[in-house]
């Protein structure tokens, strides 16, 4: 399986403070699952982090696979985008995610549904 984590999930793995999802995270890094995040939530994780949790950043971001932006998937955030912005309020960063996924042919994992109405995306 293939995995791309949204940044509320990686919000609270870094913080610990759901242990419902860190327990699921702790079972995916114990399986074969490829677990990838967009170059978005690293930026998101990044401008949120206080002072004592860059170490911690450090470490989680070295256990993924961080997939980079191309042509296809700016091509595919930008339809997103014209489709989805005024009725659902899409933004380019959920745009972006959504284009990293269904490029990678990743299940999205978020708790954030209502972000992703996407009709060719799956979640986890």
């Amino acid at each position: 399986m293939t995995l791309l984590v949204d940044s509320d999930i990686l919000i609270e793995v870094s913080r610990g403070r759901d242990a419902g999802i860190v327990s699921r995270w702790e079972e995916l890094a114990a399986s074969d699952a490829a677990i990838l995040c967009s170059a978005v939530s690293v930026a998101e994780l990044w401008a949120g982090a206080r002072p004592h949790e860059s170490k911690g950043l450090e470490y989680l971001f070295q256990t993924l696979t961080c997939v980079p932006a191309d042509a296809v998937i700016g091509r595919n955030a930008g339809s997103y985008l014209r489709r989805f912005h005024k009725s659902h309020g899409v933004e380019l960063g959920d745009a972006l995610i959504a284009a990293t996924a269904v490029a990678r042919r990743a299940r999205l994992w978020t708790r954030n549904r209502k972000h992703y109405p996407m009709d060719d995306l799956s979640f986890f």
